[in-house]
Protein backbone atom coordinates (compact mmCIF):
# COMPACT_ATOMS: atom_id res chain seq x y z
CA UNK A 1 0.00 0.00 0.00
CA UNK A 2 3.25 2.50 1.39
CA UNK A 3 4.41 2.08 -2.75
CA UNK A 4 0.75 2.15 -4.56
CA UNK A 5 0.31 5.68 -2.36
CA UNK A 6 4.12 6.87 -2.82
CA UNK A 7 3.66 6.59 -6.40
CA UNK A 8 1.11 8.72 -6.48
CA UNK A 9 2.52 11.14 -4.53
CA UNK A 10 5.27 11.53 -6.62
CA UNK A 11 2.99 12.08 -9.98
CA UNK A 12 0.83 14.24 -8.33
CA UNK A 13 3.76 16.65 -7.27
CA UNK A 14 5.23 16.84 -10.80
CA UNK A 15 2.27 17.98 -12.04
CA UNK A 16 1.43 20.31 -9.35
CA UNK A 17 4.41 21.61 -10.30
CA UNK A 18 3.28 22.02 -14.20
CA UNK A 19 0.14 23.68 -12.98
CA UNK A 20 1.83 26.32 -11.22
CA UNK A 21 5.16 27.03 -14.09
CA UNK A 22 1.20 27.65 -15.97
CA UNK A 23 -0.18 29.40 -13.23
CA UNK A 24 2.68 32.01 -13.04
CA UNK A 25 3.79 32.27 -16.62
CA UNK A 26 7.11 31.41 -16.28
CA UNK A 27 7.19 28.81 -19.42
CA UNK A 28 5.17 31.75 -21.63
CA UNK A 29 2.03 30.70 -23.69
CA UNK A 30 2.25 27.68 -25.45
CA UNK A 31 4.20 25.43 -22.72
CA UNK A 32 1.85 22.99 -22.77
CA UNK A 33 2.12 22.09 -26.51
CA UNK A 34 6.00 22.74 -26.76
CA UNK A 35 5.83 20.50 -23.34
CA UNK A 36 3.89 17.68 -24.97
CA UNK A 37 5.78 18.41 -28.83
CA UNK A 38 9.32 17.43 -26.86
CA UNK A 39 8.35 14.46 -25.24
CA UNK A 40 6.04 12.62 -27.64
CA UNK A 41 8.88 14.18 -30.88
CA UNK A 42 12.48 13.64 -28.74
CA UNK A 43 11.94 12.28 -25.24
CA UNK A 44 9.58 9.38 -25.38
CA UNK A 45 11.04 7.80 -28.31
CA UNK A 46 14.95 7.81 -26.86
CA UNK A 47 13.25 6.02 -23.78
CA UNK A 48 11.13 3.68 -26.01
CA UNK A 49 14.55 2.76 -27.90
CA UNK A 50 16.51 1.89 -24.78
CA UNK A 51 13.76 0.13 -23.20
CA UNK A 52 13.43 -2.28 -25.61
CA UNK A 53 16.77 -2.71 -26.33
CA UNK A 54 17.37 -3.90 -22.87
CA UNK A 55 14.28 -5.99 -23.18
CA UNK A 56 13.70 -10.11 -24.41
CA UNK A 57 10.97 -9.58 -27.05
CA UNK A 58 10.12 -13.34 -25.77
CA UNK A 59 8.54 -12.22 -22.76
CA UNK A 60 5.99 -10.64 -24.61
CA UNK A 61 5.12 -14.56 -25.31
CA UNK A 62 3.93 -15.58 -21.80
CA UNK A 63 0.21 -16.58 -20.24
CA UNK A 64 0.08 -13.04 -18.60
CA UNK A 65 -0.02 -11.34 -21.88
CA UNK A 66 -3.15 -13.47 -23.19
CA UNK A 67 -4.42 -11.69 -19.36
CA UNK A 68 -3.08 -7.95 -19.54
CA UNK A 69 -2.79 -7.74 -23.35
CA UNK A 70 -6.54 -9.15 -23.73
CA UNK A 71 -8.20 -6.85 -21.01
CA UNK A 72 -7.07 -3.79 -22.75
CA UNK A 73 -8.20 -4.53 -25.96
CA UNK A 74 -11.56 -5.69 -24.29
CA UNK A 75 -11.51 -2.42 -22.87
CA UNK A 76 -10.69 -0.21 -25.97
CA UNK A 77 -12.67 -2.72 -28.47
CA UNK A 78 -15.87 -1.88 -25.98
CA UNK A 79 -14.95 1.68 -26.42
CA UNK A 80 -14.88 2.06 -29.76
CA UNK A 81 -17.94 0.31 -30.22
CA UNK A 82 -20.14 1.85 -28.15
CA UNK A 83 -18.70 5.28 -28.63
CA UNK A 84 -19.73 5.00 -32.11
CA UNK A 85 -23.44 3.61 -31.85
CA UNK A 86 -23.89 5.92 -29.31
CA UNK A 87 -22.09 9.27 -30.31
CA UNK A 88 -20.57 8.42 -34.09
CA UNK A 89 -17.77 10.09 -33.06
CA UNK A 90 -14.47 9.98 -35.94
CA UNK A 91 -12.01 7.50 -35.84
CA UNK A 92 -9.71 10.25 -34.37
CA UNK A 93 -12.05 10.75 -31.46
CA UNK A 94 -12.83 7.05 -30.97
CA UNK A 95 -9.06 6.14 -31.37
CA UNK A 96 -8.31 8.72 -28.38
CA UNK A 97 -10.93 7.02 -26.18
CA UNK A 98 -9.86 3.67 -26.82
CA UNK A 99 -6.24 4.54 -25.61
CA UNK A 100 -7.81 6.10 -22.63
CA UNK A 101 -9.92 3.17 -21.94
CA UNK A 102 -7.13 0.53 -22.32
CA UNK A 103 -3.28 2.49 -22.13
CA UNK A 104 -1.97 1.85 -18.36
CA UNK A 105 1.00 3.71 -16.84
CA UNK A 106 3.15 1.23 -16.74
CA UNK A 107 6.41 3.13 -17.20
CA UNK A 108 6.52 5.37 -14.65
CA UNK A 109 3.75 3.89 -11.84
CA UNK A 110 3.62 0.22 -13.20
CA UNK A 111 7.73 -0.24 -12.26
CA UNK A 112 7.57 1.48 -9.19
CA UNK A 113 4.28 -1.20 -7.98
CA UNK A 114 5.73 -4.05 -9.45
CA UNK A 115 9.12 -3.93 -7.78
CA UNK A 116 7.54 -2.81 -4.21
CA UNK A 117 4.25 -4.59 -4.02
CA UNK A 118 5.07 -7.65 -6.19
CA UNK A 119 9.01 -7.50 -5.62
CA UNK A 120 10.22 -8.23 -9.55
CA UNK A 121 9.90 -5.24 -12.20
CA UNK A 122 9.51 -8.14 -14.89
CA UNK A 123 6.07 -8.35 -14.01
CA UNK A 124 5.27 -5.31 -16.09
CA UNK A 125 7.03 -6.13 -18.92
CA UNK A 126 4.31 -7.77 -20.89
CA UNK A 127 1.93 -5.04 -20.85
CA UNK A 128 4.60 -2.16 -21.32
CA UNK A 129 5.81 -4.08 -24.31
CA UNK A 130 2.27 -4.77 -25.89
CA UNK A 131 1.05 -1.61 -25.04
CA UNK A 132 4.20 -0.01 -27.22
CA UNK A 133 4.41 -2.68 -29.97
CA UNK A 134 0.64 -2.77 -30.44
CA UNK A 135 -1.69 -0.20 -28.90
CA UNK A 136 0.06 2.51 -29.37
CA UNK A 137 1.55 2.33 -32.99
CA UNK A 138 -2.26 1.15 -33.84
CA UNK A 139 -3.82 4.33 -32.38
CA UNK A 140 -1.03 6.77 -33.54
CA UNK A 141 -1.87 5.80 -37.64
CA UNK A 142 -5.35 6.56 -36.57
CA UNK A 143 -4.83 10.05 -34.63
CA UNK A 144 -1.99 10.70 -37.98
CA UNK A 145 -4.10 9.61 -40.55
CA UNK A 146 -6.97 11.38 -39.63
CA UNK A 147 -8.46 14.95 -40.92
CA UNK A 148 -10.49 17.83 -39.10
CA UNK A 149 -13.47 19.10 -41.10
CA UNK A 150 -11.18 21.82 -42.85
CA UNK A 151 -8.21 19.76 -43.88
CA UNK A 152 -7.59 17.97 -46.46
CA UNK A 153 -7.46 14.24 -46.95
CA UNK A 154 -4.09 13.06 -46.26
CA UNK A 155 -3.24 10.66 -49.46
CA UNK A 156 -2.95 7.39 -49.86
CA UNK A 157 1.70 7.60 -49.42
CA UNK A 158 1.50 9.24 -46.34
CA UNK A 159 -1.64 6.64 -44.88
CA UNK A 160 0.61 4.03 -46.03
CA UNK A 161 3.85 4.89 -44.97
CA UNK A 162 2.41 6.82 -41.40
CA UNK A 163 3.41 3.92 -39.50
CA UNK A 164 7.48 3.88 -40.10
CA UNK A 165 7.59 7.58 -39.68
CA UNK A 166 5.39 8.02 -36.18
CA UNK A 167 8.31 8.60 -33.59
CA UNK A 168 7.25 6.02 -30.80
CA UNK A 169 7.22 3.67 -33.56
CA UNK A 170 10.42 4.49 -34.70
CA UNK A 171 12.07 4.15 -31.56
CA UNK A 172 10.20 1.14 -30.60
CA UNK A 173 11.91 -0.30 -34.24
CA UNK A 174 15.11 0.74 -33.43
CA UNK A 175 15.08 -0.84 -29.99
CA UNK A 176 13.85 -4.18 -31.36
CA UNK A 177 16.80 -3.96 -33.37
CA UNK A 178 19.32 -3.18 -31.13
CA UNK A 179 17.52 -6.13 -28.67
CA UNK A 180 17.39 -8.85 -31.55
CA UNK A 181 21.05 -8.37 -33.18
CA UNK A 182 23.06 -7.96 -29.51
CA UNK A 183 23.94 -4.87 -30.38
CA UNK A 184 25.12 -1.83 -28.27
CA UNK A 185 25.06 1.94 -28.74
CA UNK A 186 28.46 3.36 -28.58
CA UNK A 187 28.93 5.57 -25.20
CA UNK A 188 28.81 8.57 -27.36
CA UNK A 189 25.64 8.03 -28.99
CA UNK A 190 24.43 6.08 -25.46
CA UNK A 191 24.63 9.34 -23.25
CA UNK A 192 22.99 11.59 -24.85
CA UNK A 193 19.75 9.33 -25.99
CA UNK A 194 19.84 8.18 -22.40
CA UNK A 195 19.54 12.05 -21.26
CA UNK A 196 16.46 12.66 -23.81
CA UNK A 197 15.22 9.79 -22.41
CA UNK A 198 14.82 10.79 -18.56
CA UNK A 199 12.65 13.96 -20.11
CA UNK A 200 10.37 11.93 -21.17
CA UNK A 201 8.34 11.31 -18.01
CA UNK A 202 8.72 14.58 -16.34
CA UNK A 203 7.87 16.13 -19.73
CA UNK A 204 4.71 14.58 -20.42
CA UNK A 205 4.09 15.20 -16.48
CA UNK A 206 4.22 18.88 -16.58
CA UNK A 207 2.37 19.48 -19.85
CA UNK A 208 -0.52 17.59 -18.64
CA UNK A 209 -0.35 19.46 -15.23
CA UNK A 210 0.02 22.91 -17.18
CA UNK A 211 -2.70 21.91 -19.34
CA UNK A 212 -4.91 21.62 -15.91
CA UNK A 213 -4.36 25.23 -16.05
CA UNK A 214 -8.02 27.27 -16.42
CA UNK A 215 -9.31 23.65 -17.72
CA UNK A 216 -13.24 23.18 -16.93
CA UNK A 217 -14.21 20.55 -14.26
CA UNK A 218 -13.50 17.41 -15.73
CA UNK A 219 -15.77 15.51 -17.09
CA UNK A 220 -18.21 18.50 -17.66
CA UNK A 221 -19.84 19.50 -20.99
CA UNK A 222 -20.59 18.14 -24.05
CA UNK A 223 -18.38 15.19 -23.65
CA UNK A 224 -19.06 14.33 -20.39
CA UNK A 225 -20.31 11.11 -21.17
CA UNK A 226 -17.54 10.10 -23.48
CA UNK A 227 -14.67 10.53 -20.12
CA UNK A 228 -17.19 8.73 -18.22
CA UNK A 229 -17.34 5.65 -20.49
CA UNK A 230 -13.71 5.64 -20.85
CA UNK A 231 -12.86 6.21 -17.12
CA UNK A 232 -15.53 3.41 -16.25
CA UNK A 233 -14.30 0.60 -18.74
CA UNK A 234 -10.27 1.88 -17.26
CA UNK A 235 -11.28 1.60 -13.64
CA UNK A 236 -13.58 -1.52 -13.26
CA UNK A 237 -13.73 -3.40 -16.83
CA UNK A 238 -10.09 -3.59 -17.37
CA UNK A 239 -8.64 -5.37 -14.05
CA UNK A 240 -11.97 -7.45 -13.88
CA UNK A 241 -11.14 -8.88 -17.57
CA UNK A 242 -7.39 -9.36 -16.48
CA UNK A 243 -8.63 -10.76 -13.47
CA UNK A 244 -11.35 -13.15 -15.09
CA UNK A 245 -9.10 -14.27 -18.00
CA UNK A 246 -6.03 -14.55 -16.14
CA UNK A 247 -7.69 -16.72 -13.12
CA UNK A 248 -9.69 -19.24 -15.88
CA UNK A 249 -8.62 -18.83 -19.00
CA UNK A 250 -4.55 -19.18 -18.80
CA UNK A 251 -4.96 -20.73 -15.10
CA UNK A 252 -2.64 -18.09 -12.96
CA UNK A 253 -2.52 -18.18 -9.62
CA UNK A 254 -0.77 -15.94 -6.61
CA UNK A 255 1.57 -13.73 -7.41
CA UNK A 256 1.28 -13.39 -10.90
CA UNK A 257 -2.50 -13.37 -10.69
CA UNK A 258 -1.49 -10.33 -8.43
CA UNK A 259 0.52 -9.15 -11.51
CA UNK A 260 -2.03 -9.20 -14.07
CA UNK A 261 -5.09 -7.83 -12.11
CA UNK A 262 -2.60 -4.59 -10.58
CA UNK A 263 -1.14 -3.67 -14.33
CA UNK A 264 -4.52 -3.61 -15.61
CA UNK A 265 -6.00 -1.78 -12.85
CA UNK A 266 -3.05 1.35 -13.19
CA UNK A 267 -4.52 4.13 -14.35
CA UNK A 268 -4.54 5.57 -18.12
CA UNK A 269 -0.93 6.88 -19.00
CA UNK A 270 0.15 10.43 -19.65
CA UNK A 271 1.17 9.17 -23.02
CA UNK A 272 -2.21 9.21 -24.24
CA UNK A 273 -2.51 13.13 -23.30
CA UNK A 274 0.57 13.81 -25.10
CA UNK A 275 -0.15 11.77 -28.57
CA UNK A 276 -3.63 13.42 -28.11
CA UNK A 277 -1.93 16.74 -28.06
CA UNK A 278 0.46 16.10 -30.66
CA UNK A 279 -2.41 15.65 -33.14
CA UNK A 280 -5.05 17.75 -31.58
CA UNK A 281 -7.42 14.54 -31.26
CA UNK A 282 -9.60 14.43 -28.11
CA UNK A 283 -7.27 15.89 -25.90
CA UNK A 284 -10.01 17.14 -23.19
CA UNK A 285 -10.73 13.79 -23.09
CA UNK A 286 -7.94 12.35 -22.59
CA UNK A 287 -6.94 15.02 -20.15
CA UNK A 288 -10.00 14.21 -18.06
CA UNK A 289 -9.55 10.61 -18.23
CA UNK A 290 -5.88 10.55 -16.95
CA UNK A 291 -7.08 12.84 -14.12
CA UNK A 292 -9.91 10.77 -12.85
CA UNK A 293 -8.53 7.32 -13.22
CA UNK A 294 -5.43 8.21 -11.48
CA UNK A 295 -7.93 9.73 -8.90
CA UNK A 296 -9.98 6.36 -8.77
CA UNK A 297 -7.19 3.52 -9.29
CA UNK A 298 -6.01 4.68 -6.17
CA UNK A 299 -8.70 2.39 -3.99
CA UNK A 300 -8.81 -0.07 -6.77
CA UNK A 301 -5.11 -0.79 -6.21
CA UNK A 302 -5.27 -0.83 -3.47
CA UNK A 303 -8.40 -3.39 -2.91
CA UNK A 304 -6.55 -5.35 -5.38
CA UNK A 305 -3.63 -5.39 -3.25
CA UNK A 306 -5.49 -5.97 -0.13
CA UNK A 307 -8.19 -9.05 -1.46
CA UNK A 308 -5.51 -10.96 -4.04
CA UNK A 309 -1.94 -9.96 -1.84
Amino acid sequence: MTAVLGGFAALAAVIAVGWVTARTGVLGEGATGVLSRLSYYVATPALLLLTLADADPATLLTAALVATGGSALVAGLLYAGLARWWWRLAPAQLATGALASGYVNAGNLGIPIAVYVLGDASYVAPVLLFQVLVMAPVGLSVLAGSRGPDEAAPSRWRVVTQPVRTPVVLGCVLGLLLAETGLRLPTLVLRPVELLAALAVPAALLAFGSGLRGAPRPASGDGRGQVWLAVGLKTLVQPTVAYLVGRWAVDLSGVPLLAVTLTSALPTAQNVFVYATAYDRGTALARDAVLLTTVLSVPVLVGVAVVLG
